[in-house]
């Protein structure tokens, strides 16, 4: 069974920075990417960032420019280093796994908060 472990959410000021981790462990067969969503109450989740294992990386455009994922080399752990955080970056962010089958896994979710 997968299990992603998400960390490294909190209360942070606007300007200020956060990284995001998430550990993925069990039987992963055939891994492609593994990435970073979020969601705000009303609202469809987004994409943040995501990073395949041959190391592509995309971002939402909301994102771009101010937010940097990464991976370690054993492609089980996935980074997300976020600066100049804006209010509107305030929403819970779920870590993804996706494997070529594919299948999909959440993890439990980090809540991130900026404040004005």
């Amino acid at each position: 069974q997968v299990q992603l472990v998400e960390s490294g959410g909190g209360l942070v000021q606007s300007g200020e920075s956060l990284r995001l981790s998430c550990a993925a462990s069990g039987s992963i067969f055939s891994p492609y990417g593994m990435g970073w969503f979020r969601e705000v109450p009303g609202k469809e989740r987004e994409l943040v960032a995501m990073i395949t294992t041959q190391g592509s990386t995309s971002y939402g455009d909301s994102v771009k420019g101010r937010f940097a994922i990464s991976r370690e080399g054993s492609r089980s752990t996935v980074y997300l280093q976020m600066n100049s955080l804006k209010p509107e970056d305030t929403a819970v962010y779920y870590c993804k796994l996706v494997t070529a089958r594919p299948t999909v896994y959440w993890g439990q979710g980090t809540q991130v908060i900026v404040s004005s």
